[in-house]
């Protein structure tokens, strides 16, 4: 068995590039345009949220105890600022081709702006463990289907949602923990929370995706408009559904068998492809077969 995902978190420093798109083509995944294009959409308030989590722990971490979570606090801290980071510069492109999206991402910006500097502590550190749930199990997600949904795809953003997932699963129980050394014996507002967070993501990857789909011409086939649709309603019904453990008090991010006993193949591979000294920030094809050949033959 591989070391659990969790026992360390490390910050990686990336800056991914973005004009080595395939043709700056948005849609970047052949296997499953849809998903691409769900992703995208989803991807534009993620760094907003990332920010507002990065502020949220730093307001309150010197209050921790325990050490070994102040240790988790600082190495999430580095990796979401790095996600935020790349994930902006991704909007920036994208905003080239839909001449919408600029004001759906300022949006999201001062949604989460406000959020931070109007909300309670509780709030706070309420929403972030809510929506950390959710990229958690959306890394999952992503990575245990990632033949399906990007196996023929862009090199470069595939790399970029490829380590997202990973640090995602990594950092998995950071905000989970964050929020139990403050509340303890509050359940019922961490399961409010994460039905909020829930319904916030869908919301605003919806605003996004419906602009992107416009924009590609899909309303011009409706067949076609009726694929993209029937995908969004699949994939953020799974989004749910795989949501339902982290509601009972016995749920620990930790404990999540993508973590423990079934481990994504994706995963482990990339980060000893990574820790062998490769660099993981275009993954060509002959890169992706490099790095499963490697784990397989092991």
């Amino acid at each position: 068995m591989p070391v659990h995902p969790m026992d360390e978190i490390p910050i990686r420093k990336f800056r991914f590039k973005f004009d080595a798109v395939e043709g700056h083509d948005p849609v970047w995944s052949r296997s499953c345009p849809d998903f691409s294009i769900f992703i995208n959409a989803l991807g534009v308030h993620v760094p907003h949220f990332e920010r507002f989590l990065v502020k949220s722990m730093r307001a309150y971490r010197d209050e921790l105890q325990d050490e070994k979570l102040s240790l988790d606090v600082k190495a999430i801290i580095g990796q979401e600022s790095h996600h935020a980071f790349n994930f902006e510069k991704w909007t920036a492109e994208m905003c080239k081709r839909y001449k919408g999206l600029a004001a759906i991402n300022d949006h999201a910006k001062t949604y989460f702006l406000n959020a931070f500097e109007n909300g309670s502590r509780k709030f706070r550190i309420g929403f972030t463990a809510g929506y950390e749930t959710f990229t958690f199990l959306g890394g999952i997600i992503v990575l245990q289907r990632y033949a399906e949904l990007m196996e023929e795809a862009d090199p470069t953003i595939r790399a970029l949602w490829v380590w997202h997932q990973v640090e995602e699963i990594e950092h998995g129980s950071v905000a989970f923990d964050f929020y139990r050394a403050f509340y303890p014996k509050d359940e019922w507002y961490r399961r409010m929370m994460v039905v909020f967070a829930y319904i916030h993501i869908i919301w605003e990857t919806f605003k996004a995706y419906a602009h992107m789909i416009k924009t590609e011409g899909f309303y011009r086939k409706p067949m076609r408009a009726l694929k993209a649709w029937r995908f969004f309603i699949s994939f953020g019904l799974d989004f749910g559904i795989s949501a339902l453990p982290t509601l009972s008090r016995h749920y620990h991010p930790r404990n999540h068998p993508s973590c423990t006993t079934n481990q994504t193949l994706i995963a482990v591979a990339w980060k000893e492809f990574h820790a062998a000294g490769n660099d993981v920030q275009l993954l060509r094809d002959a890169d992706v077969d490099q790095m499963l050949g490697a784990l397989q033959s092991a």
